[in-house]
């Protein structure tokens, strides 16, 4: 039987003096890395000039980063707009004082809708070819950009799940104590120092132990990214399926969000308070819905279809 039950308290990243390389935002660069590898390749074997691939990075990275930023400020925090509306597209809080916390509410939701409106518009001054056409493409990319930064949010303990005691708990330290309990329990001025001390020092073992352990959300969420993207990318490769106009993207939706749902019913609330609000539904839940809906439509349509790609 699988049984992880481990206590996590990971670095942040690799401090080299002048800076810090954060692993969860490497985990964004091999995502956008190897989304843009997977495309070139697209491109070349349909025959489609290299140089718009240029132009396709930049309409996804704005998209994907800047819908995933306000997805999460309006579906989750949308206080975040009054409170301190400075902080919505900066990797700043202003309040209650100012501190660098880099962009760590991302809604995958928001993601999705802002990239479809962004490879839209792609298509419309670039590419010039049917939108379902790079849909059906580029959401192979995104499947495996989703595996690498649900392994991030895994790294930054971000996203933890509920409280468990099967074989699959972890304890997450930086999860259950905050920076500044850290550094006062310790006396220990460096957060980061601080965090180490208390797993490393055996004085601390006791504070350690009352840290239940949870569910990995994040991890769960990752391994069934790893099958979506493996049964895109086989279909894609290997079969006809891209030939049929919004299929691929269809069945992307309908695997994506269909792991997103089950997963979140492990998973720990997002916001205080404001989940569970419909039909015991949480919000990544409720969010779900329509595009496994929209998925399962296109998918349906793609088979009723009588035309379709002249794919290679």
């Amino acid at each position: 039987m699988l049984a992880l039950k481990f206590t996590w308290n990971p670095i942040s990243g690799l401090d080299l003096g002048f800076i810090t390389i954060h692993f969860y935002s490497l985990m964004f660069v091999v995502a956008f890395s190897l989304g843009f590898y997977l495309m070139k390749k697209m491109f070349i074997r349909e025959g489609v000039a290299i140089e718009k691939l240029d132009s396709l990075f930049i309409y996804a990275v704005v998209s994907i980063l800047l819908g995933a930023r306000l997805g999460h400020v309006f579906f989750y925090q949308t206080e975040l707009l009054w409170e301190d509306p400075l902080s919505v597209l900066l990797p700043f809080r202003f309040v209650p004082e100012f501190e660098f916390t880099g962009f760590r509410g991302l809604a995958s939701h928001g993601a999705a809708i802002a990239t479809i409106f962004g490879l839209y518009l792609y298509n419309k001054k670039v590419l010039h070819k049917s939108v379902l056409w790079i849909l059906d493409r580029v959401v192979i990319t995104c499947a495996s950009g989703a595996v690498f930064v649900r392994i991030g949010n895994f790294l930054n303990s971000e996203m933890v799940g509920k409280v468990t005691d099967s074989n699959l708990g972890i304890q997450f330290v930086q999860d259950e104590i905050s920076e500044r309990r850290a550094v006062s329990l310790t006396n220990i001025p460096n957060p980061a120092q601080a965090y180490q001390a208390l797993t490393s020092d055996p004085q601390f073992a006791d504070v350690i132990s009352t840290i239940p352990f949870r569910y990995p959300g994040q991890l769960m969420e990752a391994f069934g990214y790893v099958f979506v993207f493996l049964i895109l990318f086989i279909l894609y490769w290997k079969t006809d399926a891209r030939k049929k106009s919004g299929f691929l993207f269809g069945l992307f939706l309908l695997l994506l969000m269909g792991v997103r749902f089950i997963v979140e019913n492990f998973k720990r609330e997002q916001v205080e308070n404001r989940e569970d609000w419909i039909f015991n539904l949480n919000t990544g839940q409720v969010l779900s819905i329509p595009f496994i809906i929209i998925g399962l439509y296109f998918v349906i349509t793609s088979f009723t279809k009588k035309t379709s790609y002249e794919a290679s």
